[in-house]
């Protein structure tokens, strides 16, 4: 009689992923580079956001930046007019970043000179919340278009992420958008969160923001956090 053997590949896949994740943040982690991951739907904001936070660390700490698509490079353009070093990571389809894609793409940046390395992750709900990419904290960008609904449709995402962005707070006024309600769905789901409510347009509430930031940067380099 023929033996049937059942693999279960997802659950594999993961385990050797997160295996490879532990190992590049320890490697990061040893060396004093602070790996965040930013992760979001398709149109955010999320880019303009990443912009304007680097232009708020004023050079503070020596920055390089992932760029993560399935093709294209406009957003690694806008970056790197910036005169920050940038990589583009091409998926090839594929709707997320693992460790592995992430630890080559941070191969081109010669990471270990830099302090903090922003990965910009593909704009997706699903797929980049279920791999762990390395990364010293995670943050999720909502933007008010989206709707407040987002935690109870894709809450995996809300679970694994550190920090909150709503982002475009500047069209509050223009759409059916609850944030007190999203904030007590985000805390349902994962209460150590934070949530910051900002405007990469007017640069609201990125006082709040770029002091979680650098508080983290502290803590992950072995400083009190102040």
């Amino acid at each position: 009689m023929e033996e049937l053997r059942v693999i279960e590949i997802k659950k594999e896949v993961l385990y050797r992923n997160n295996a490879e994740a532990e190992a590049l943040r320890a490697e990061m982690r040893a060396r004093h580079t602070f790996l965040l991951n930013i992760m979001s739907s398709p149109g955010s904001g999320k880019t303009t956001a990443l912009i304007r936070t680097i232009a708020e660390l004023g050079g503070e700490y020596r920055a390089g930046v992932l760029e993560a698509d399935i093709e294209s490079e406009v957003d690694a353009r806008k970056i790197a007019a910036l005169g920050v070093k940038t990589v583009q990571l091409h998926t090839g389809g594929m709707c997320h970043l693992d460790a592995a894609m992430t630890k080559e793409g941070l191969s081109g940046l010669n990471w270990p000179d830099l302090d903090i390395v922003f990965l910009e992750n593909i704009g997706n709900l699903v797929c980049p919340a279920e791999f762990d990419t390395g990364a010293a904290k995670s943050v999720m960008l909502l933007s008010v278009p989206e709707g407040d609904d987002k935690p109870l449709k894709y809450p995996l995402m809300f679970s694994e992420v550190d920090a909150v962005l709503i982002s475009k707070i500047d069209c509050l006024s223009m759409f059916d958008f609850d944030a007190g309600a999203l904030r007590e769905r985000v805390k349902k789901l994962n209460p150590a969160a934070a949530v910051f409510e900002l405007s990469a347009k007017t640069g609201e509430g990125f006082e709040a923001w770029m002091r979680w930031l650098r508080a983290e940067l502290r803590r992950w380099n072995g400083e009190a956090a102040r």
